[in-house]
């Protein structure tokens, strides 16, 4: 599955949203069925974040979110998300040839 969460950050702000986006991805790779993460900025909207994370199914993801660290630096990012559906099944990606 993936989780994609989407914040709007004043450019002012910018170097802060980074530095808490990379401590709560920190932590959430640090628990069981954390896949891989991206982090980006829209080209044509500086003001719009994302971080995706990829997990082996939704259930180490809510698993992942009750973990005390988890609970203290990425819960408080991830409650400044834009407020819309943020986890995804994954129906089709990447095939080996």
């Amino acid at each position: 599955m993936i989780v994609i969460t989407r914040y709007s950050v004043p450019e002012a702000d910018s170097e802060a949203f980074r530095t808490d986006a990379d401590a709560a991805v920190a932590v959430l790779a640090a628990r069981p069925g954390f896949v891989r993460h991206r982090i980006g900025r829209a080209a044509d909207d500086p003001e719009l974040w994302t971080v995706v994370t990829e997990w082996e199914g939704v259930g180490y993801y809510r698993r992942a979110l009750s973990n005390f660290d988890v609970k203290i630096t990425a819960v408080p990012l991830l409650s400044r998300a834009i407020d819309e559906p943020t986890a995804f099944e994954i129906l089709d990606g990447e095939r080996s040839r």
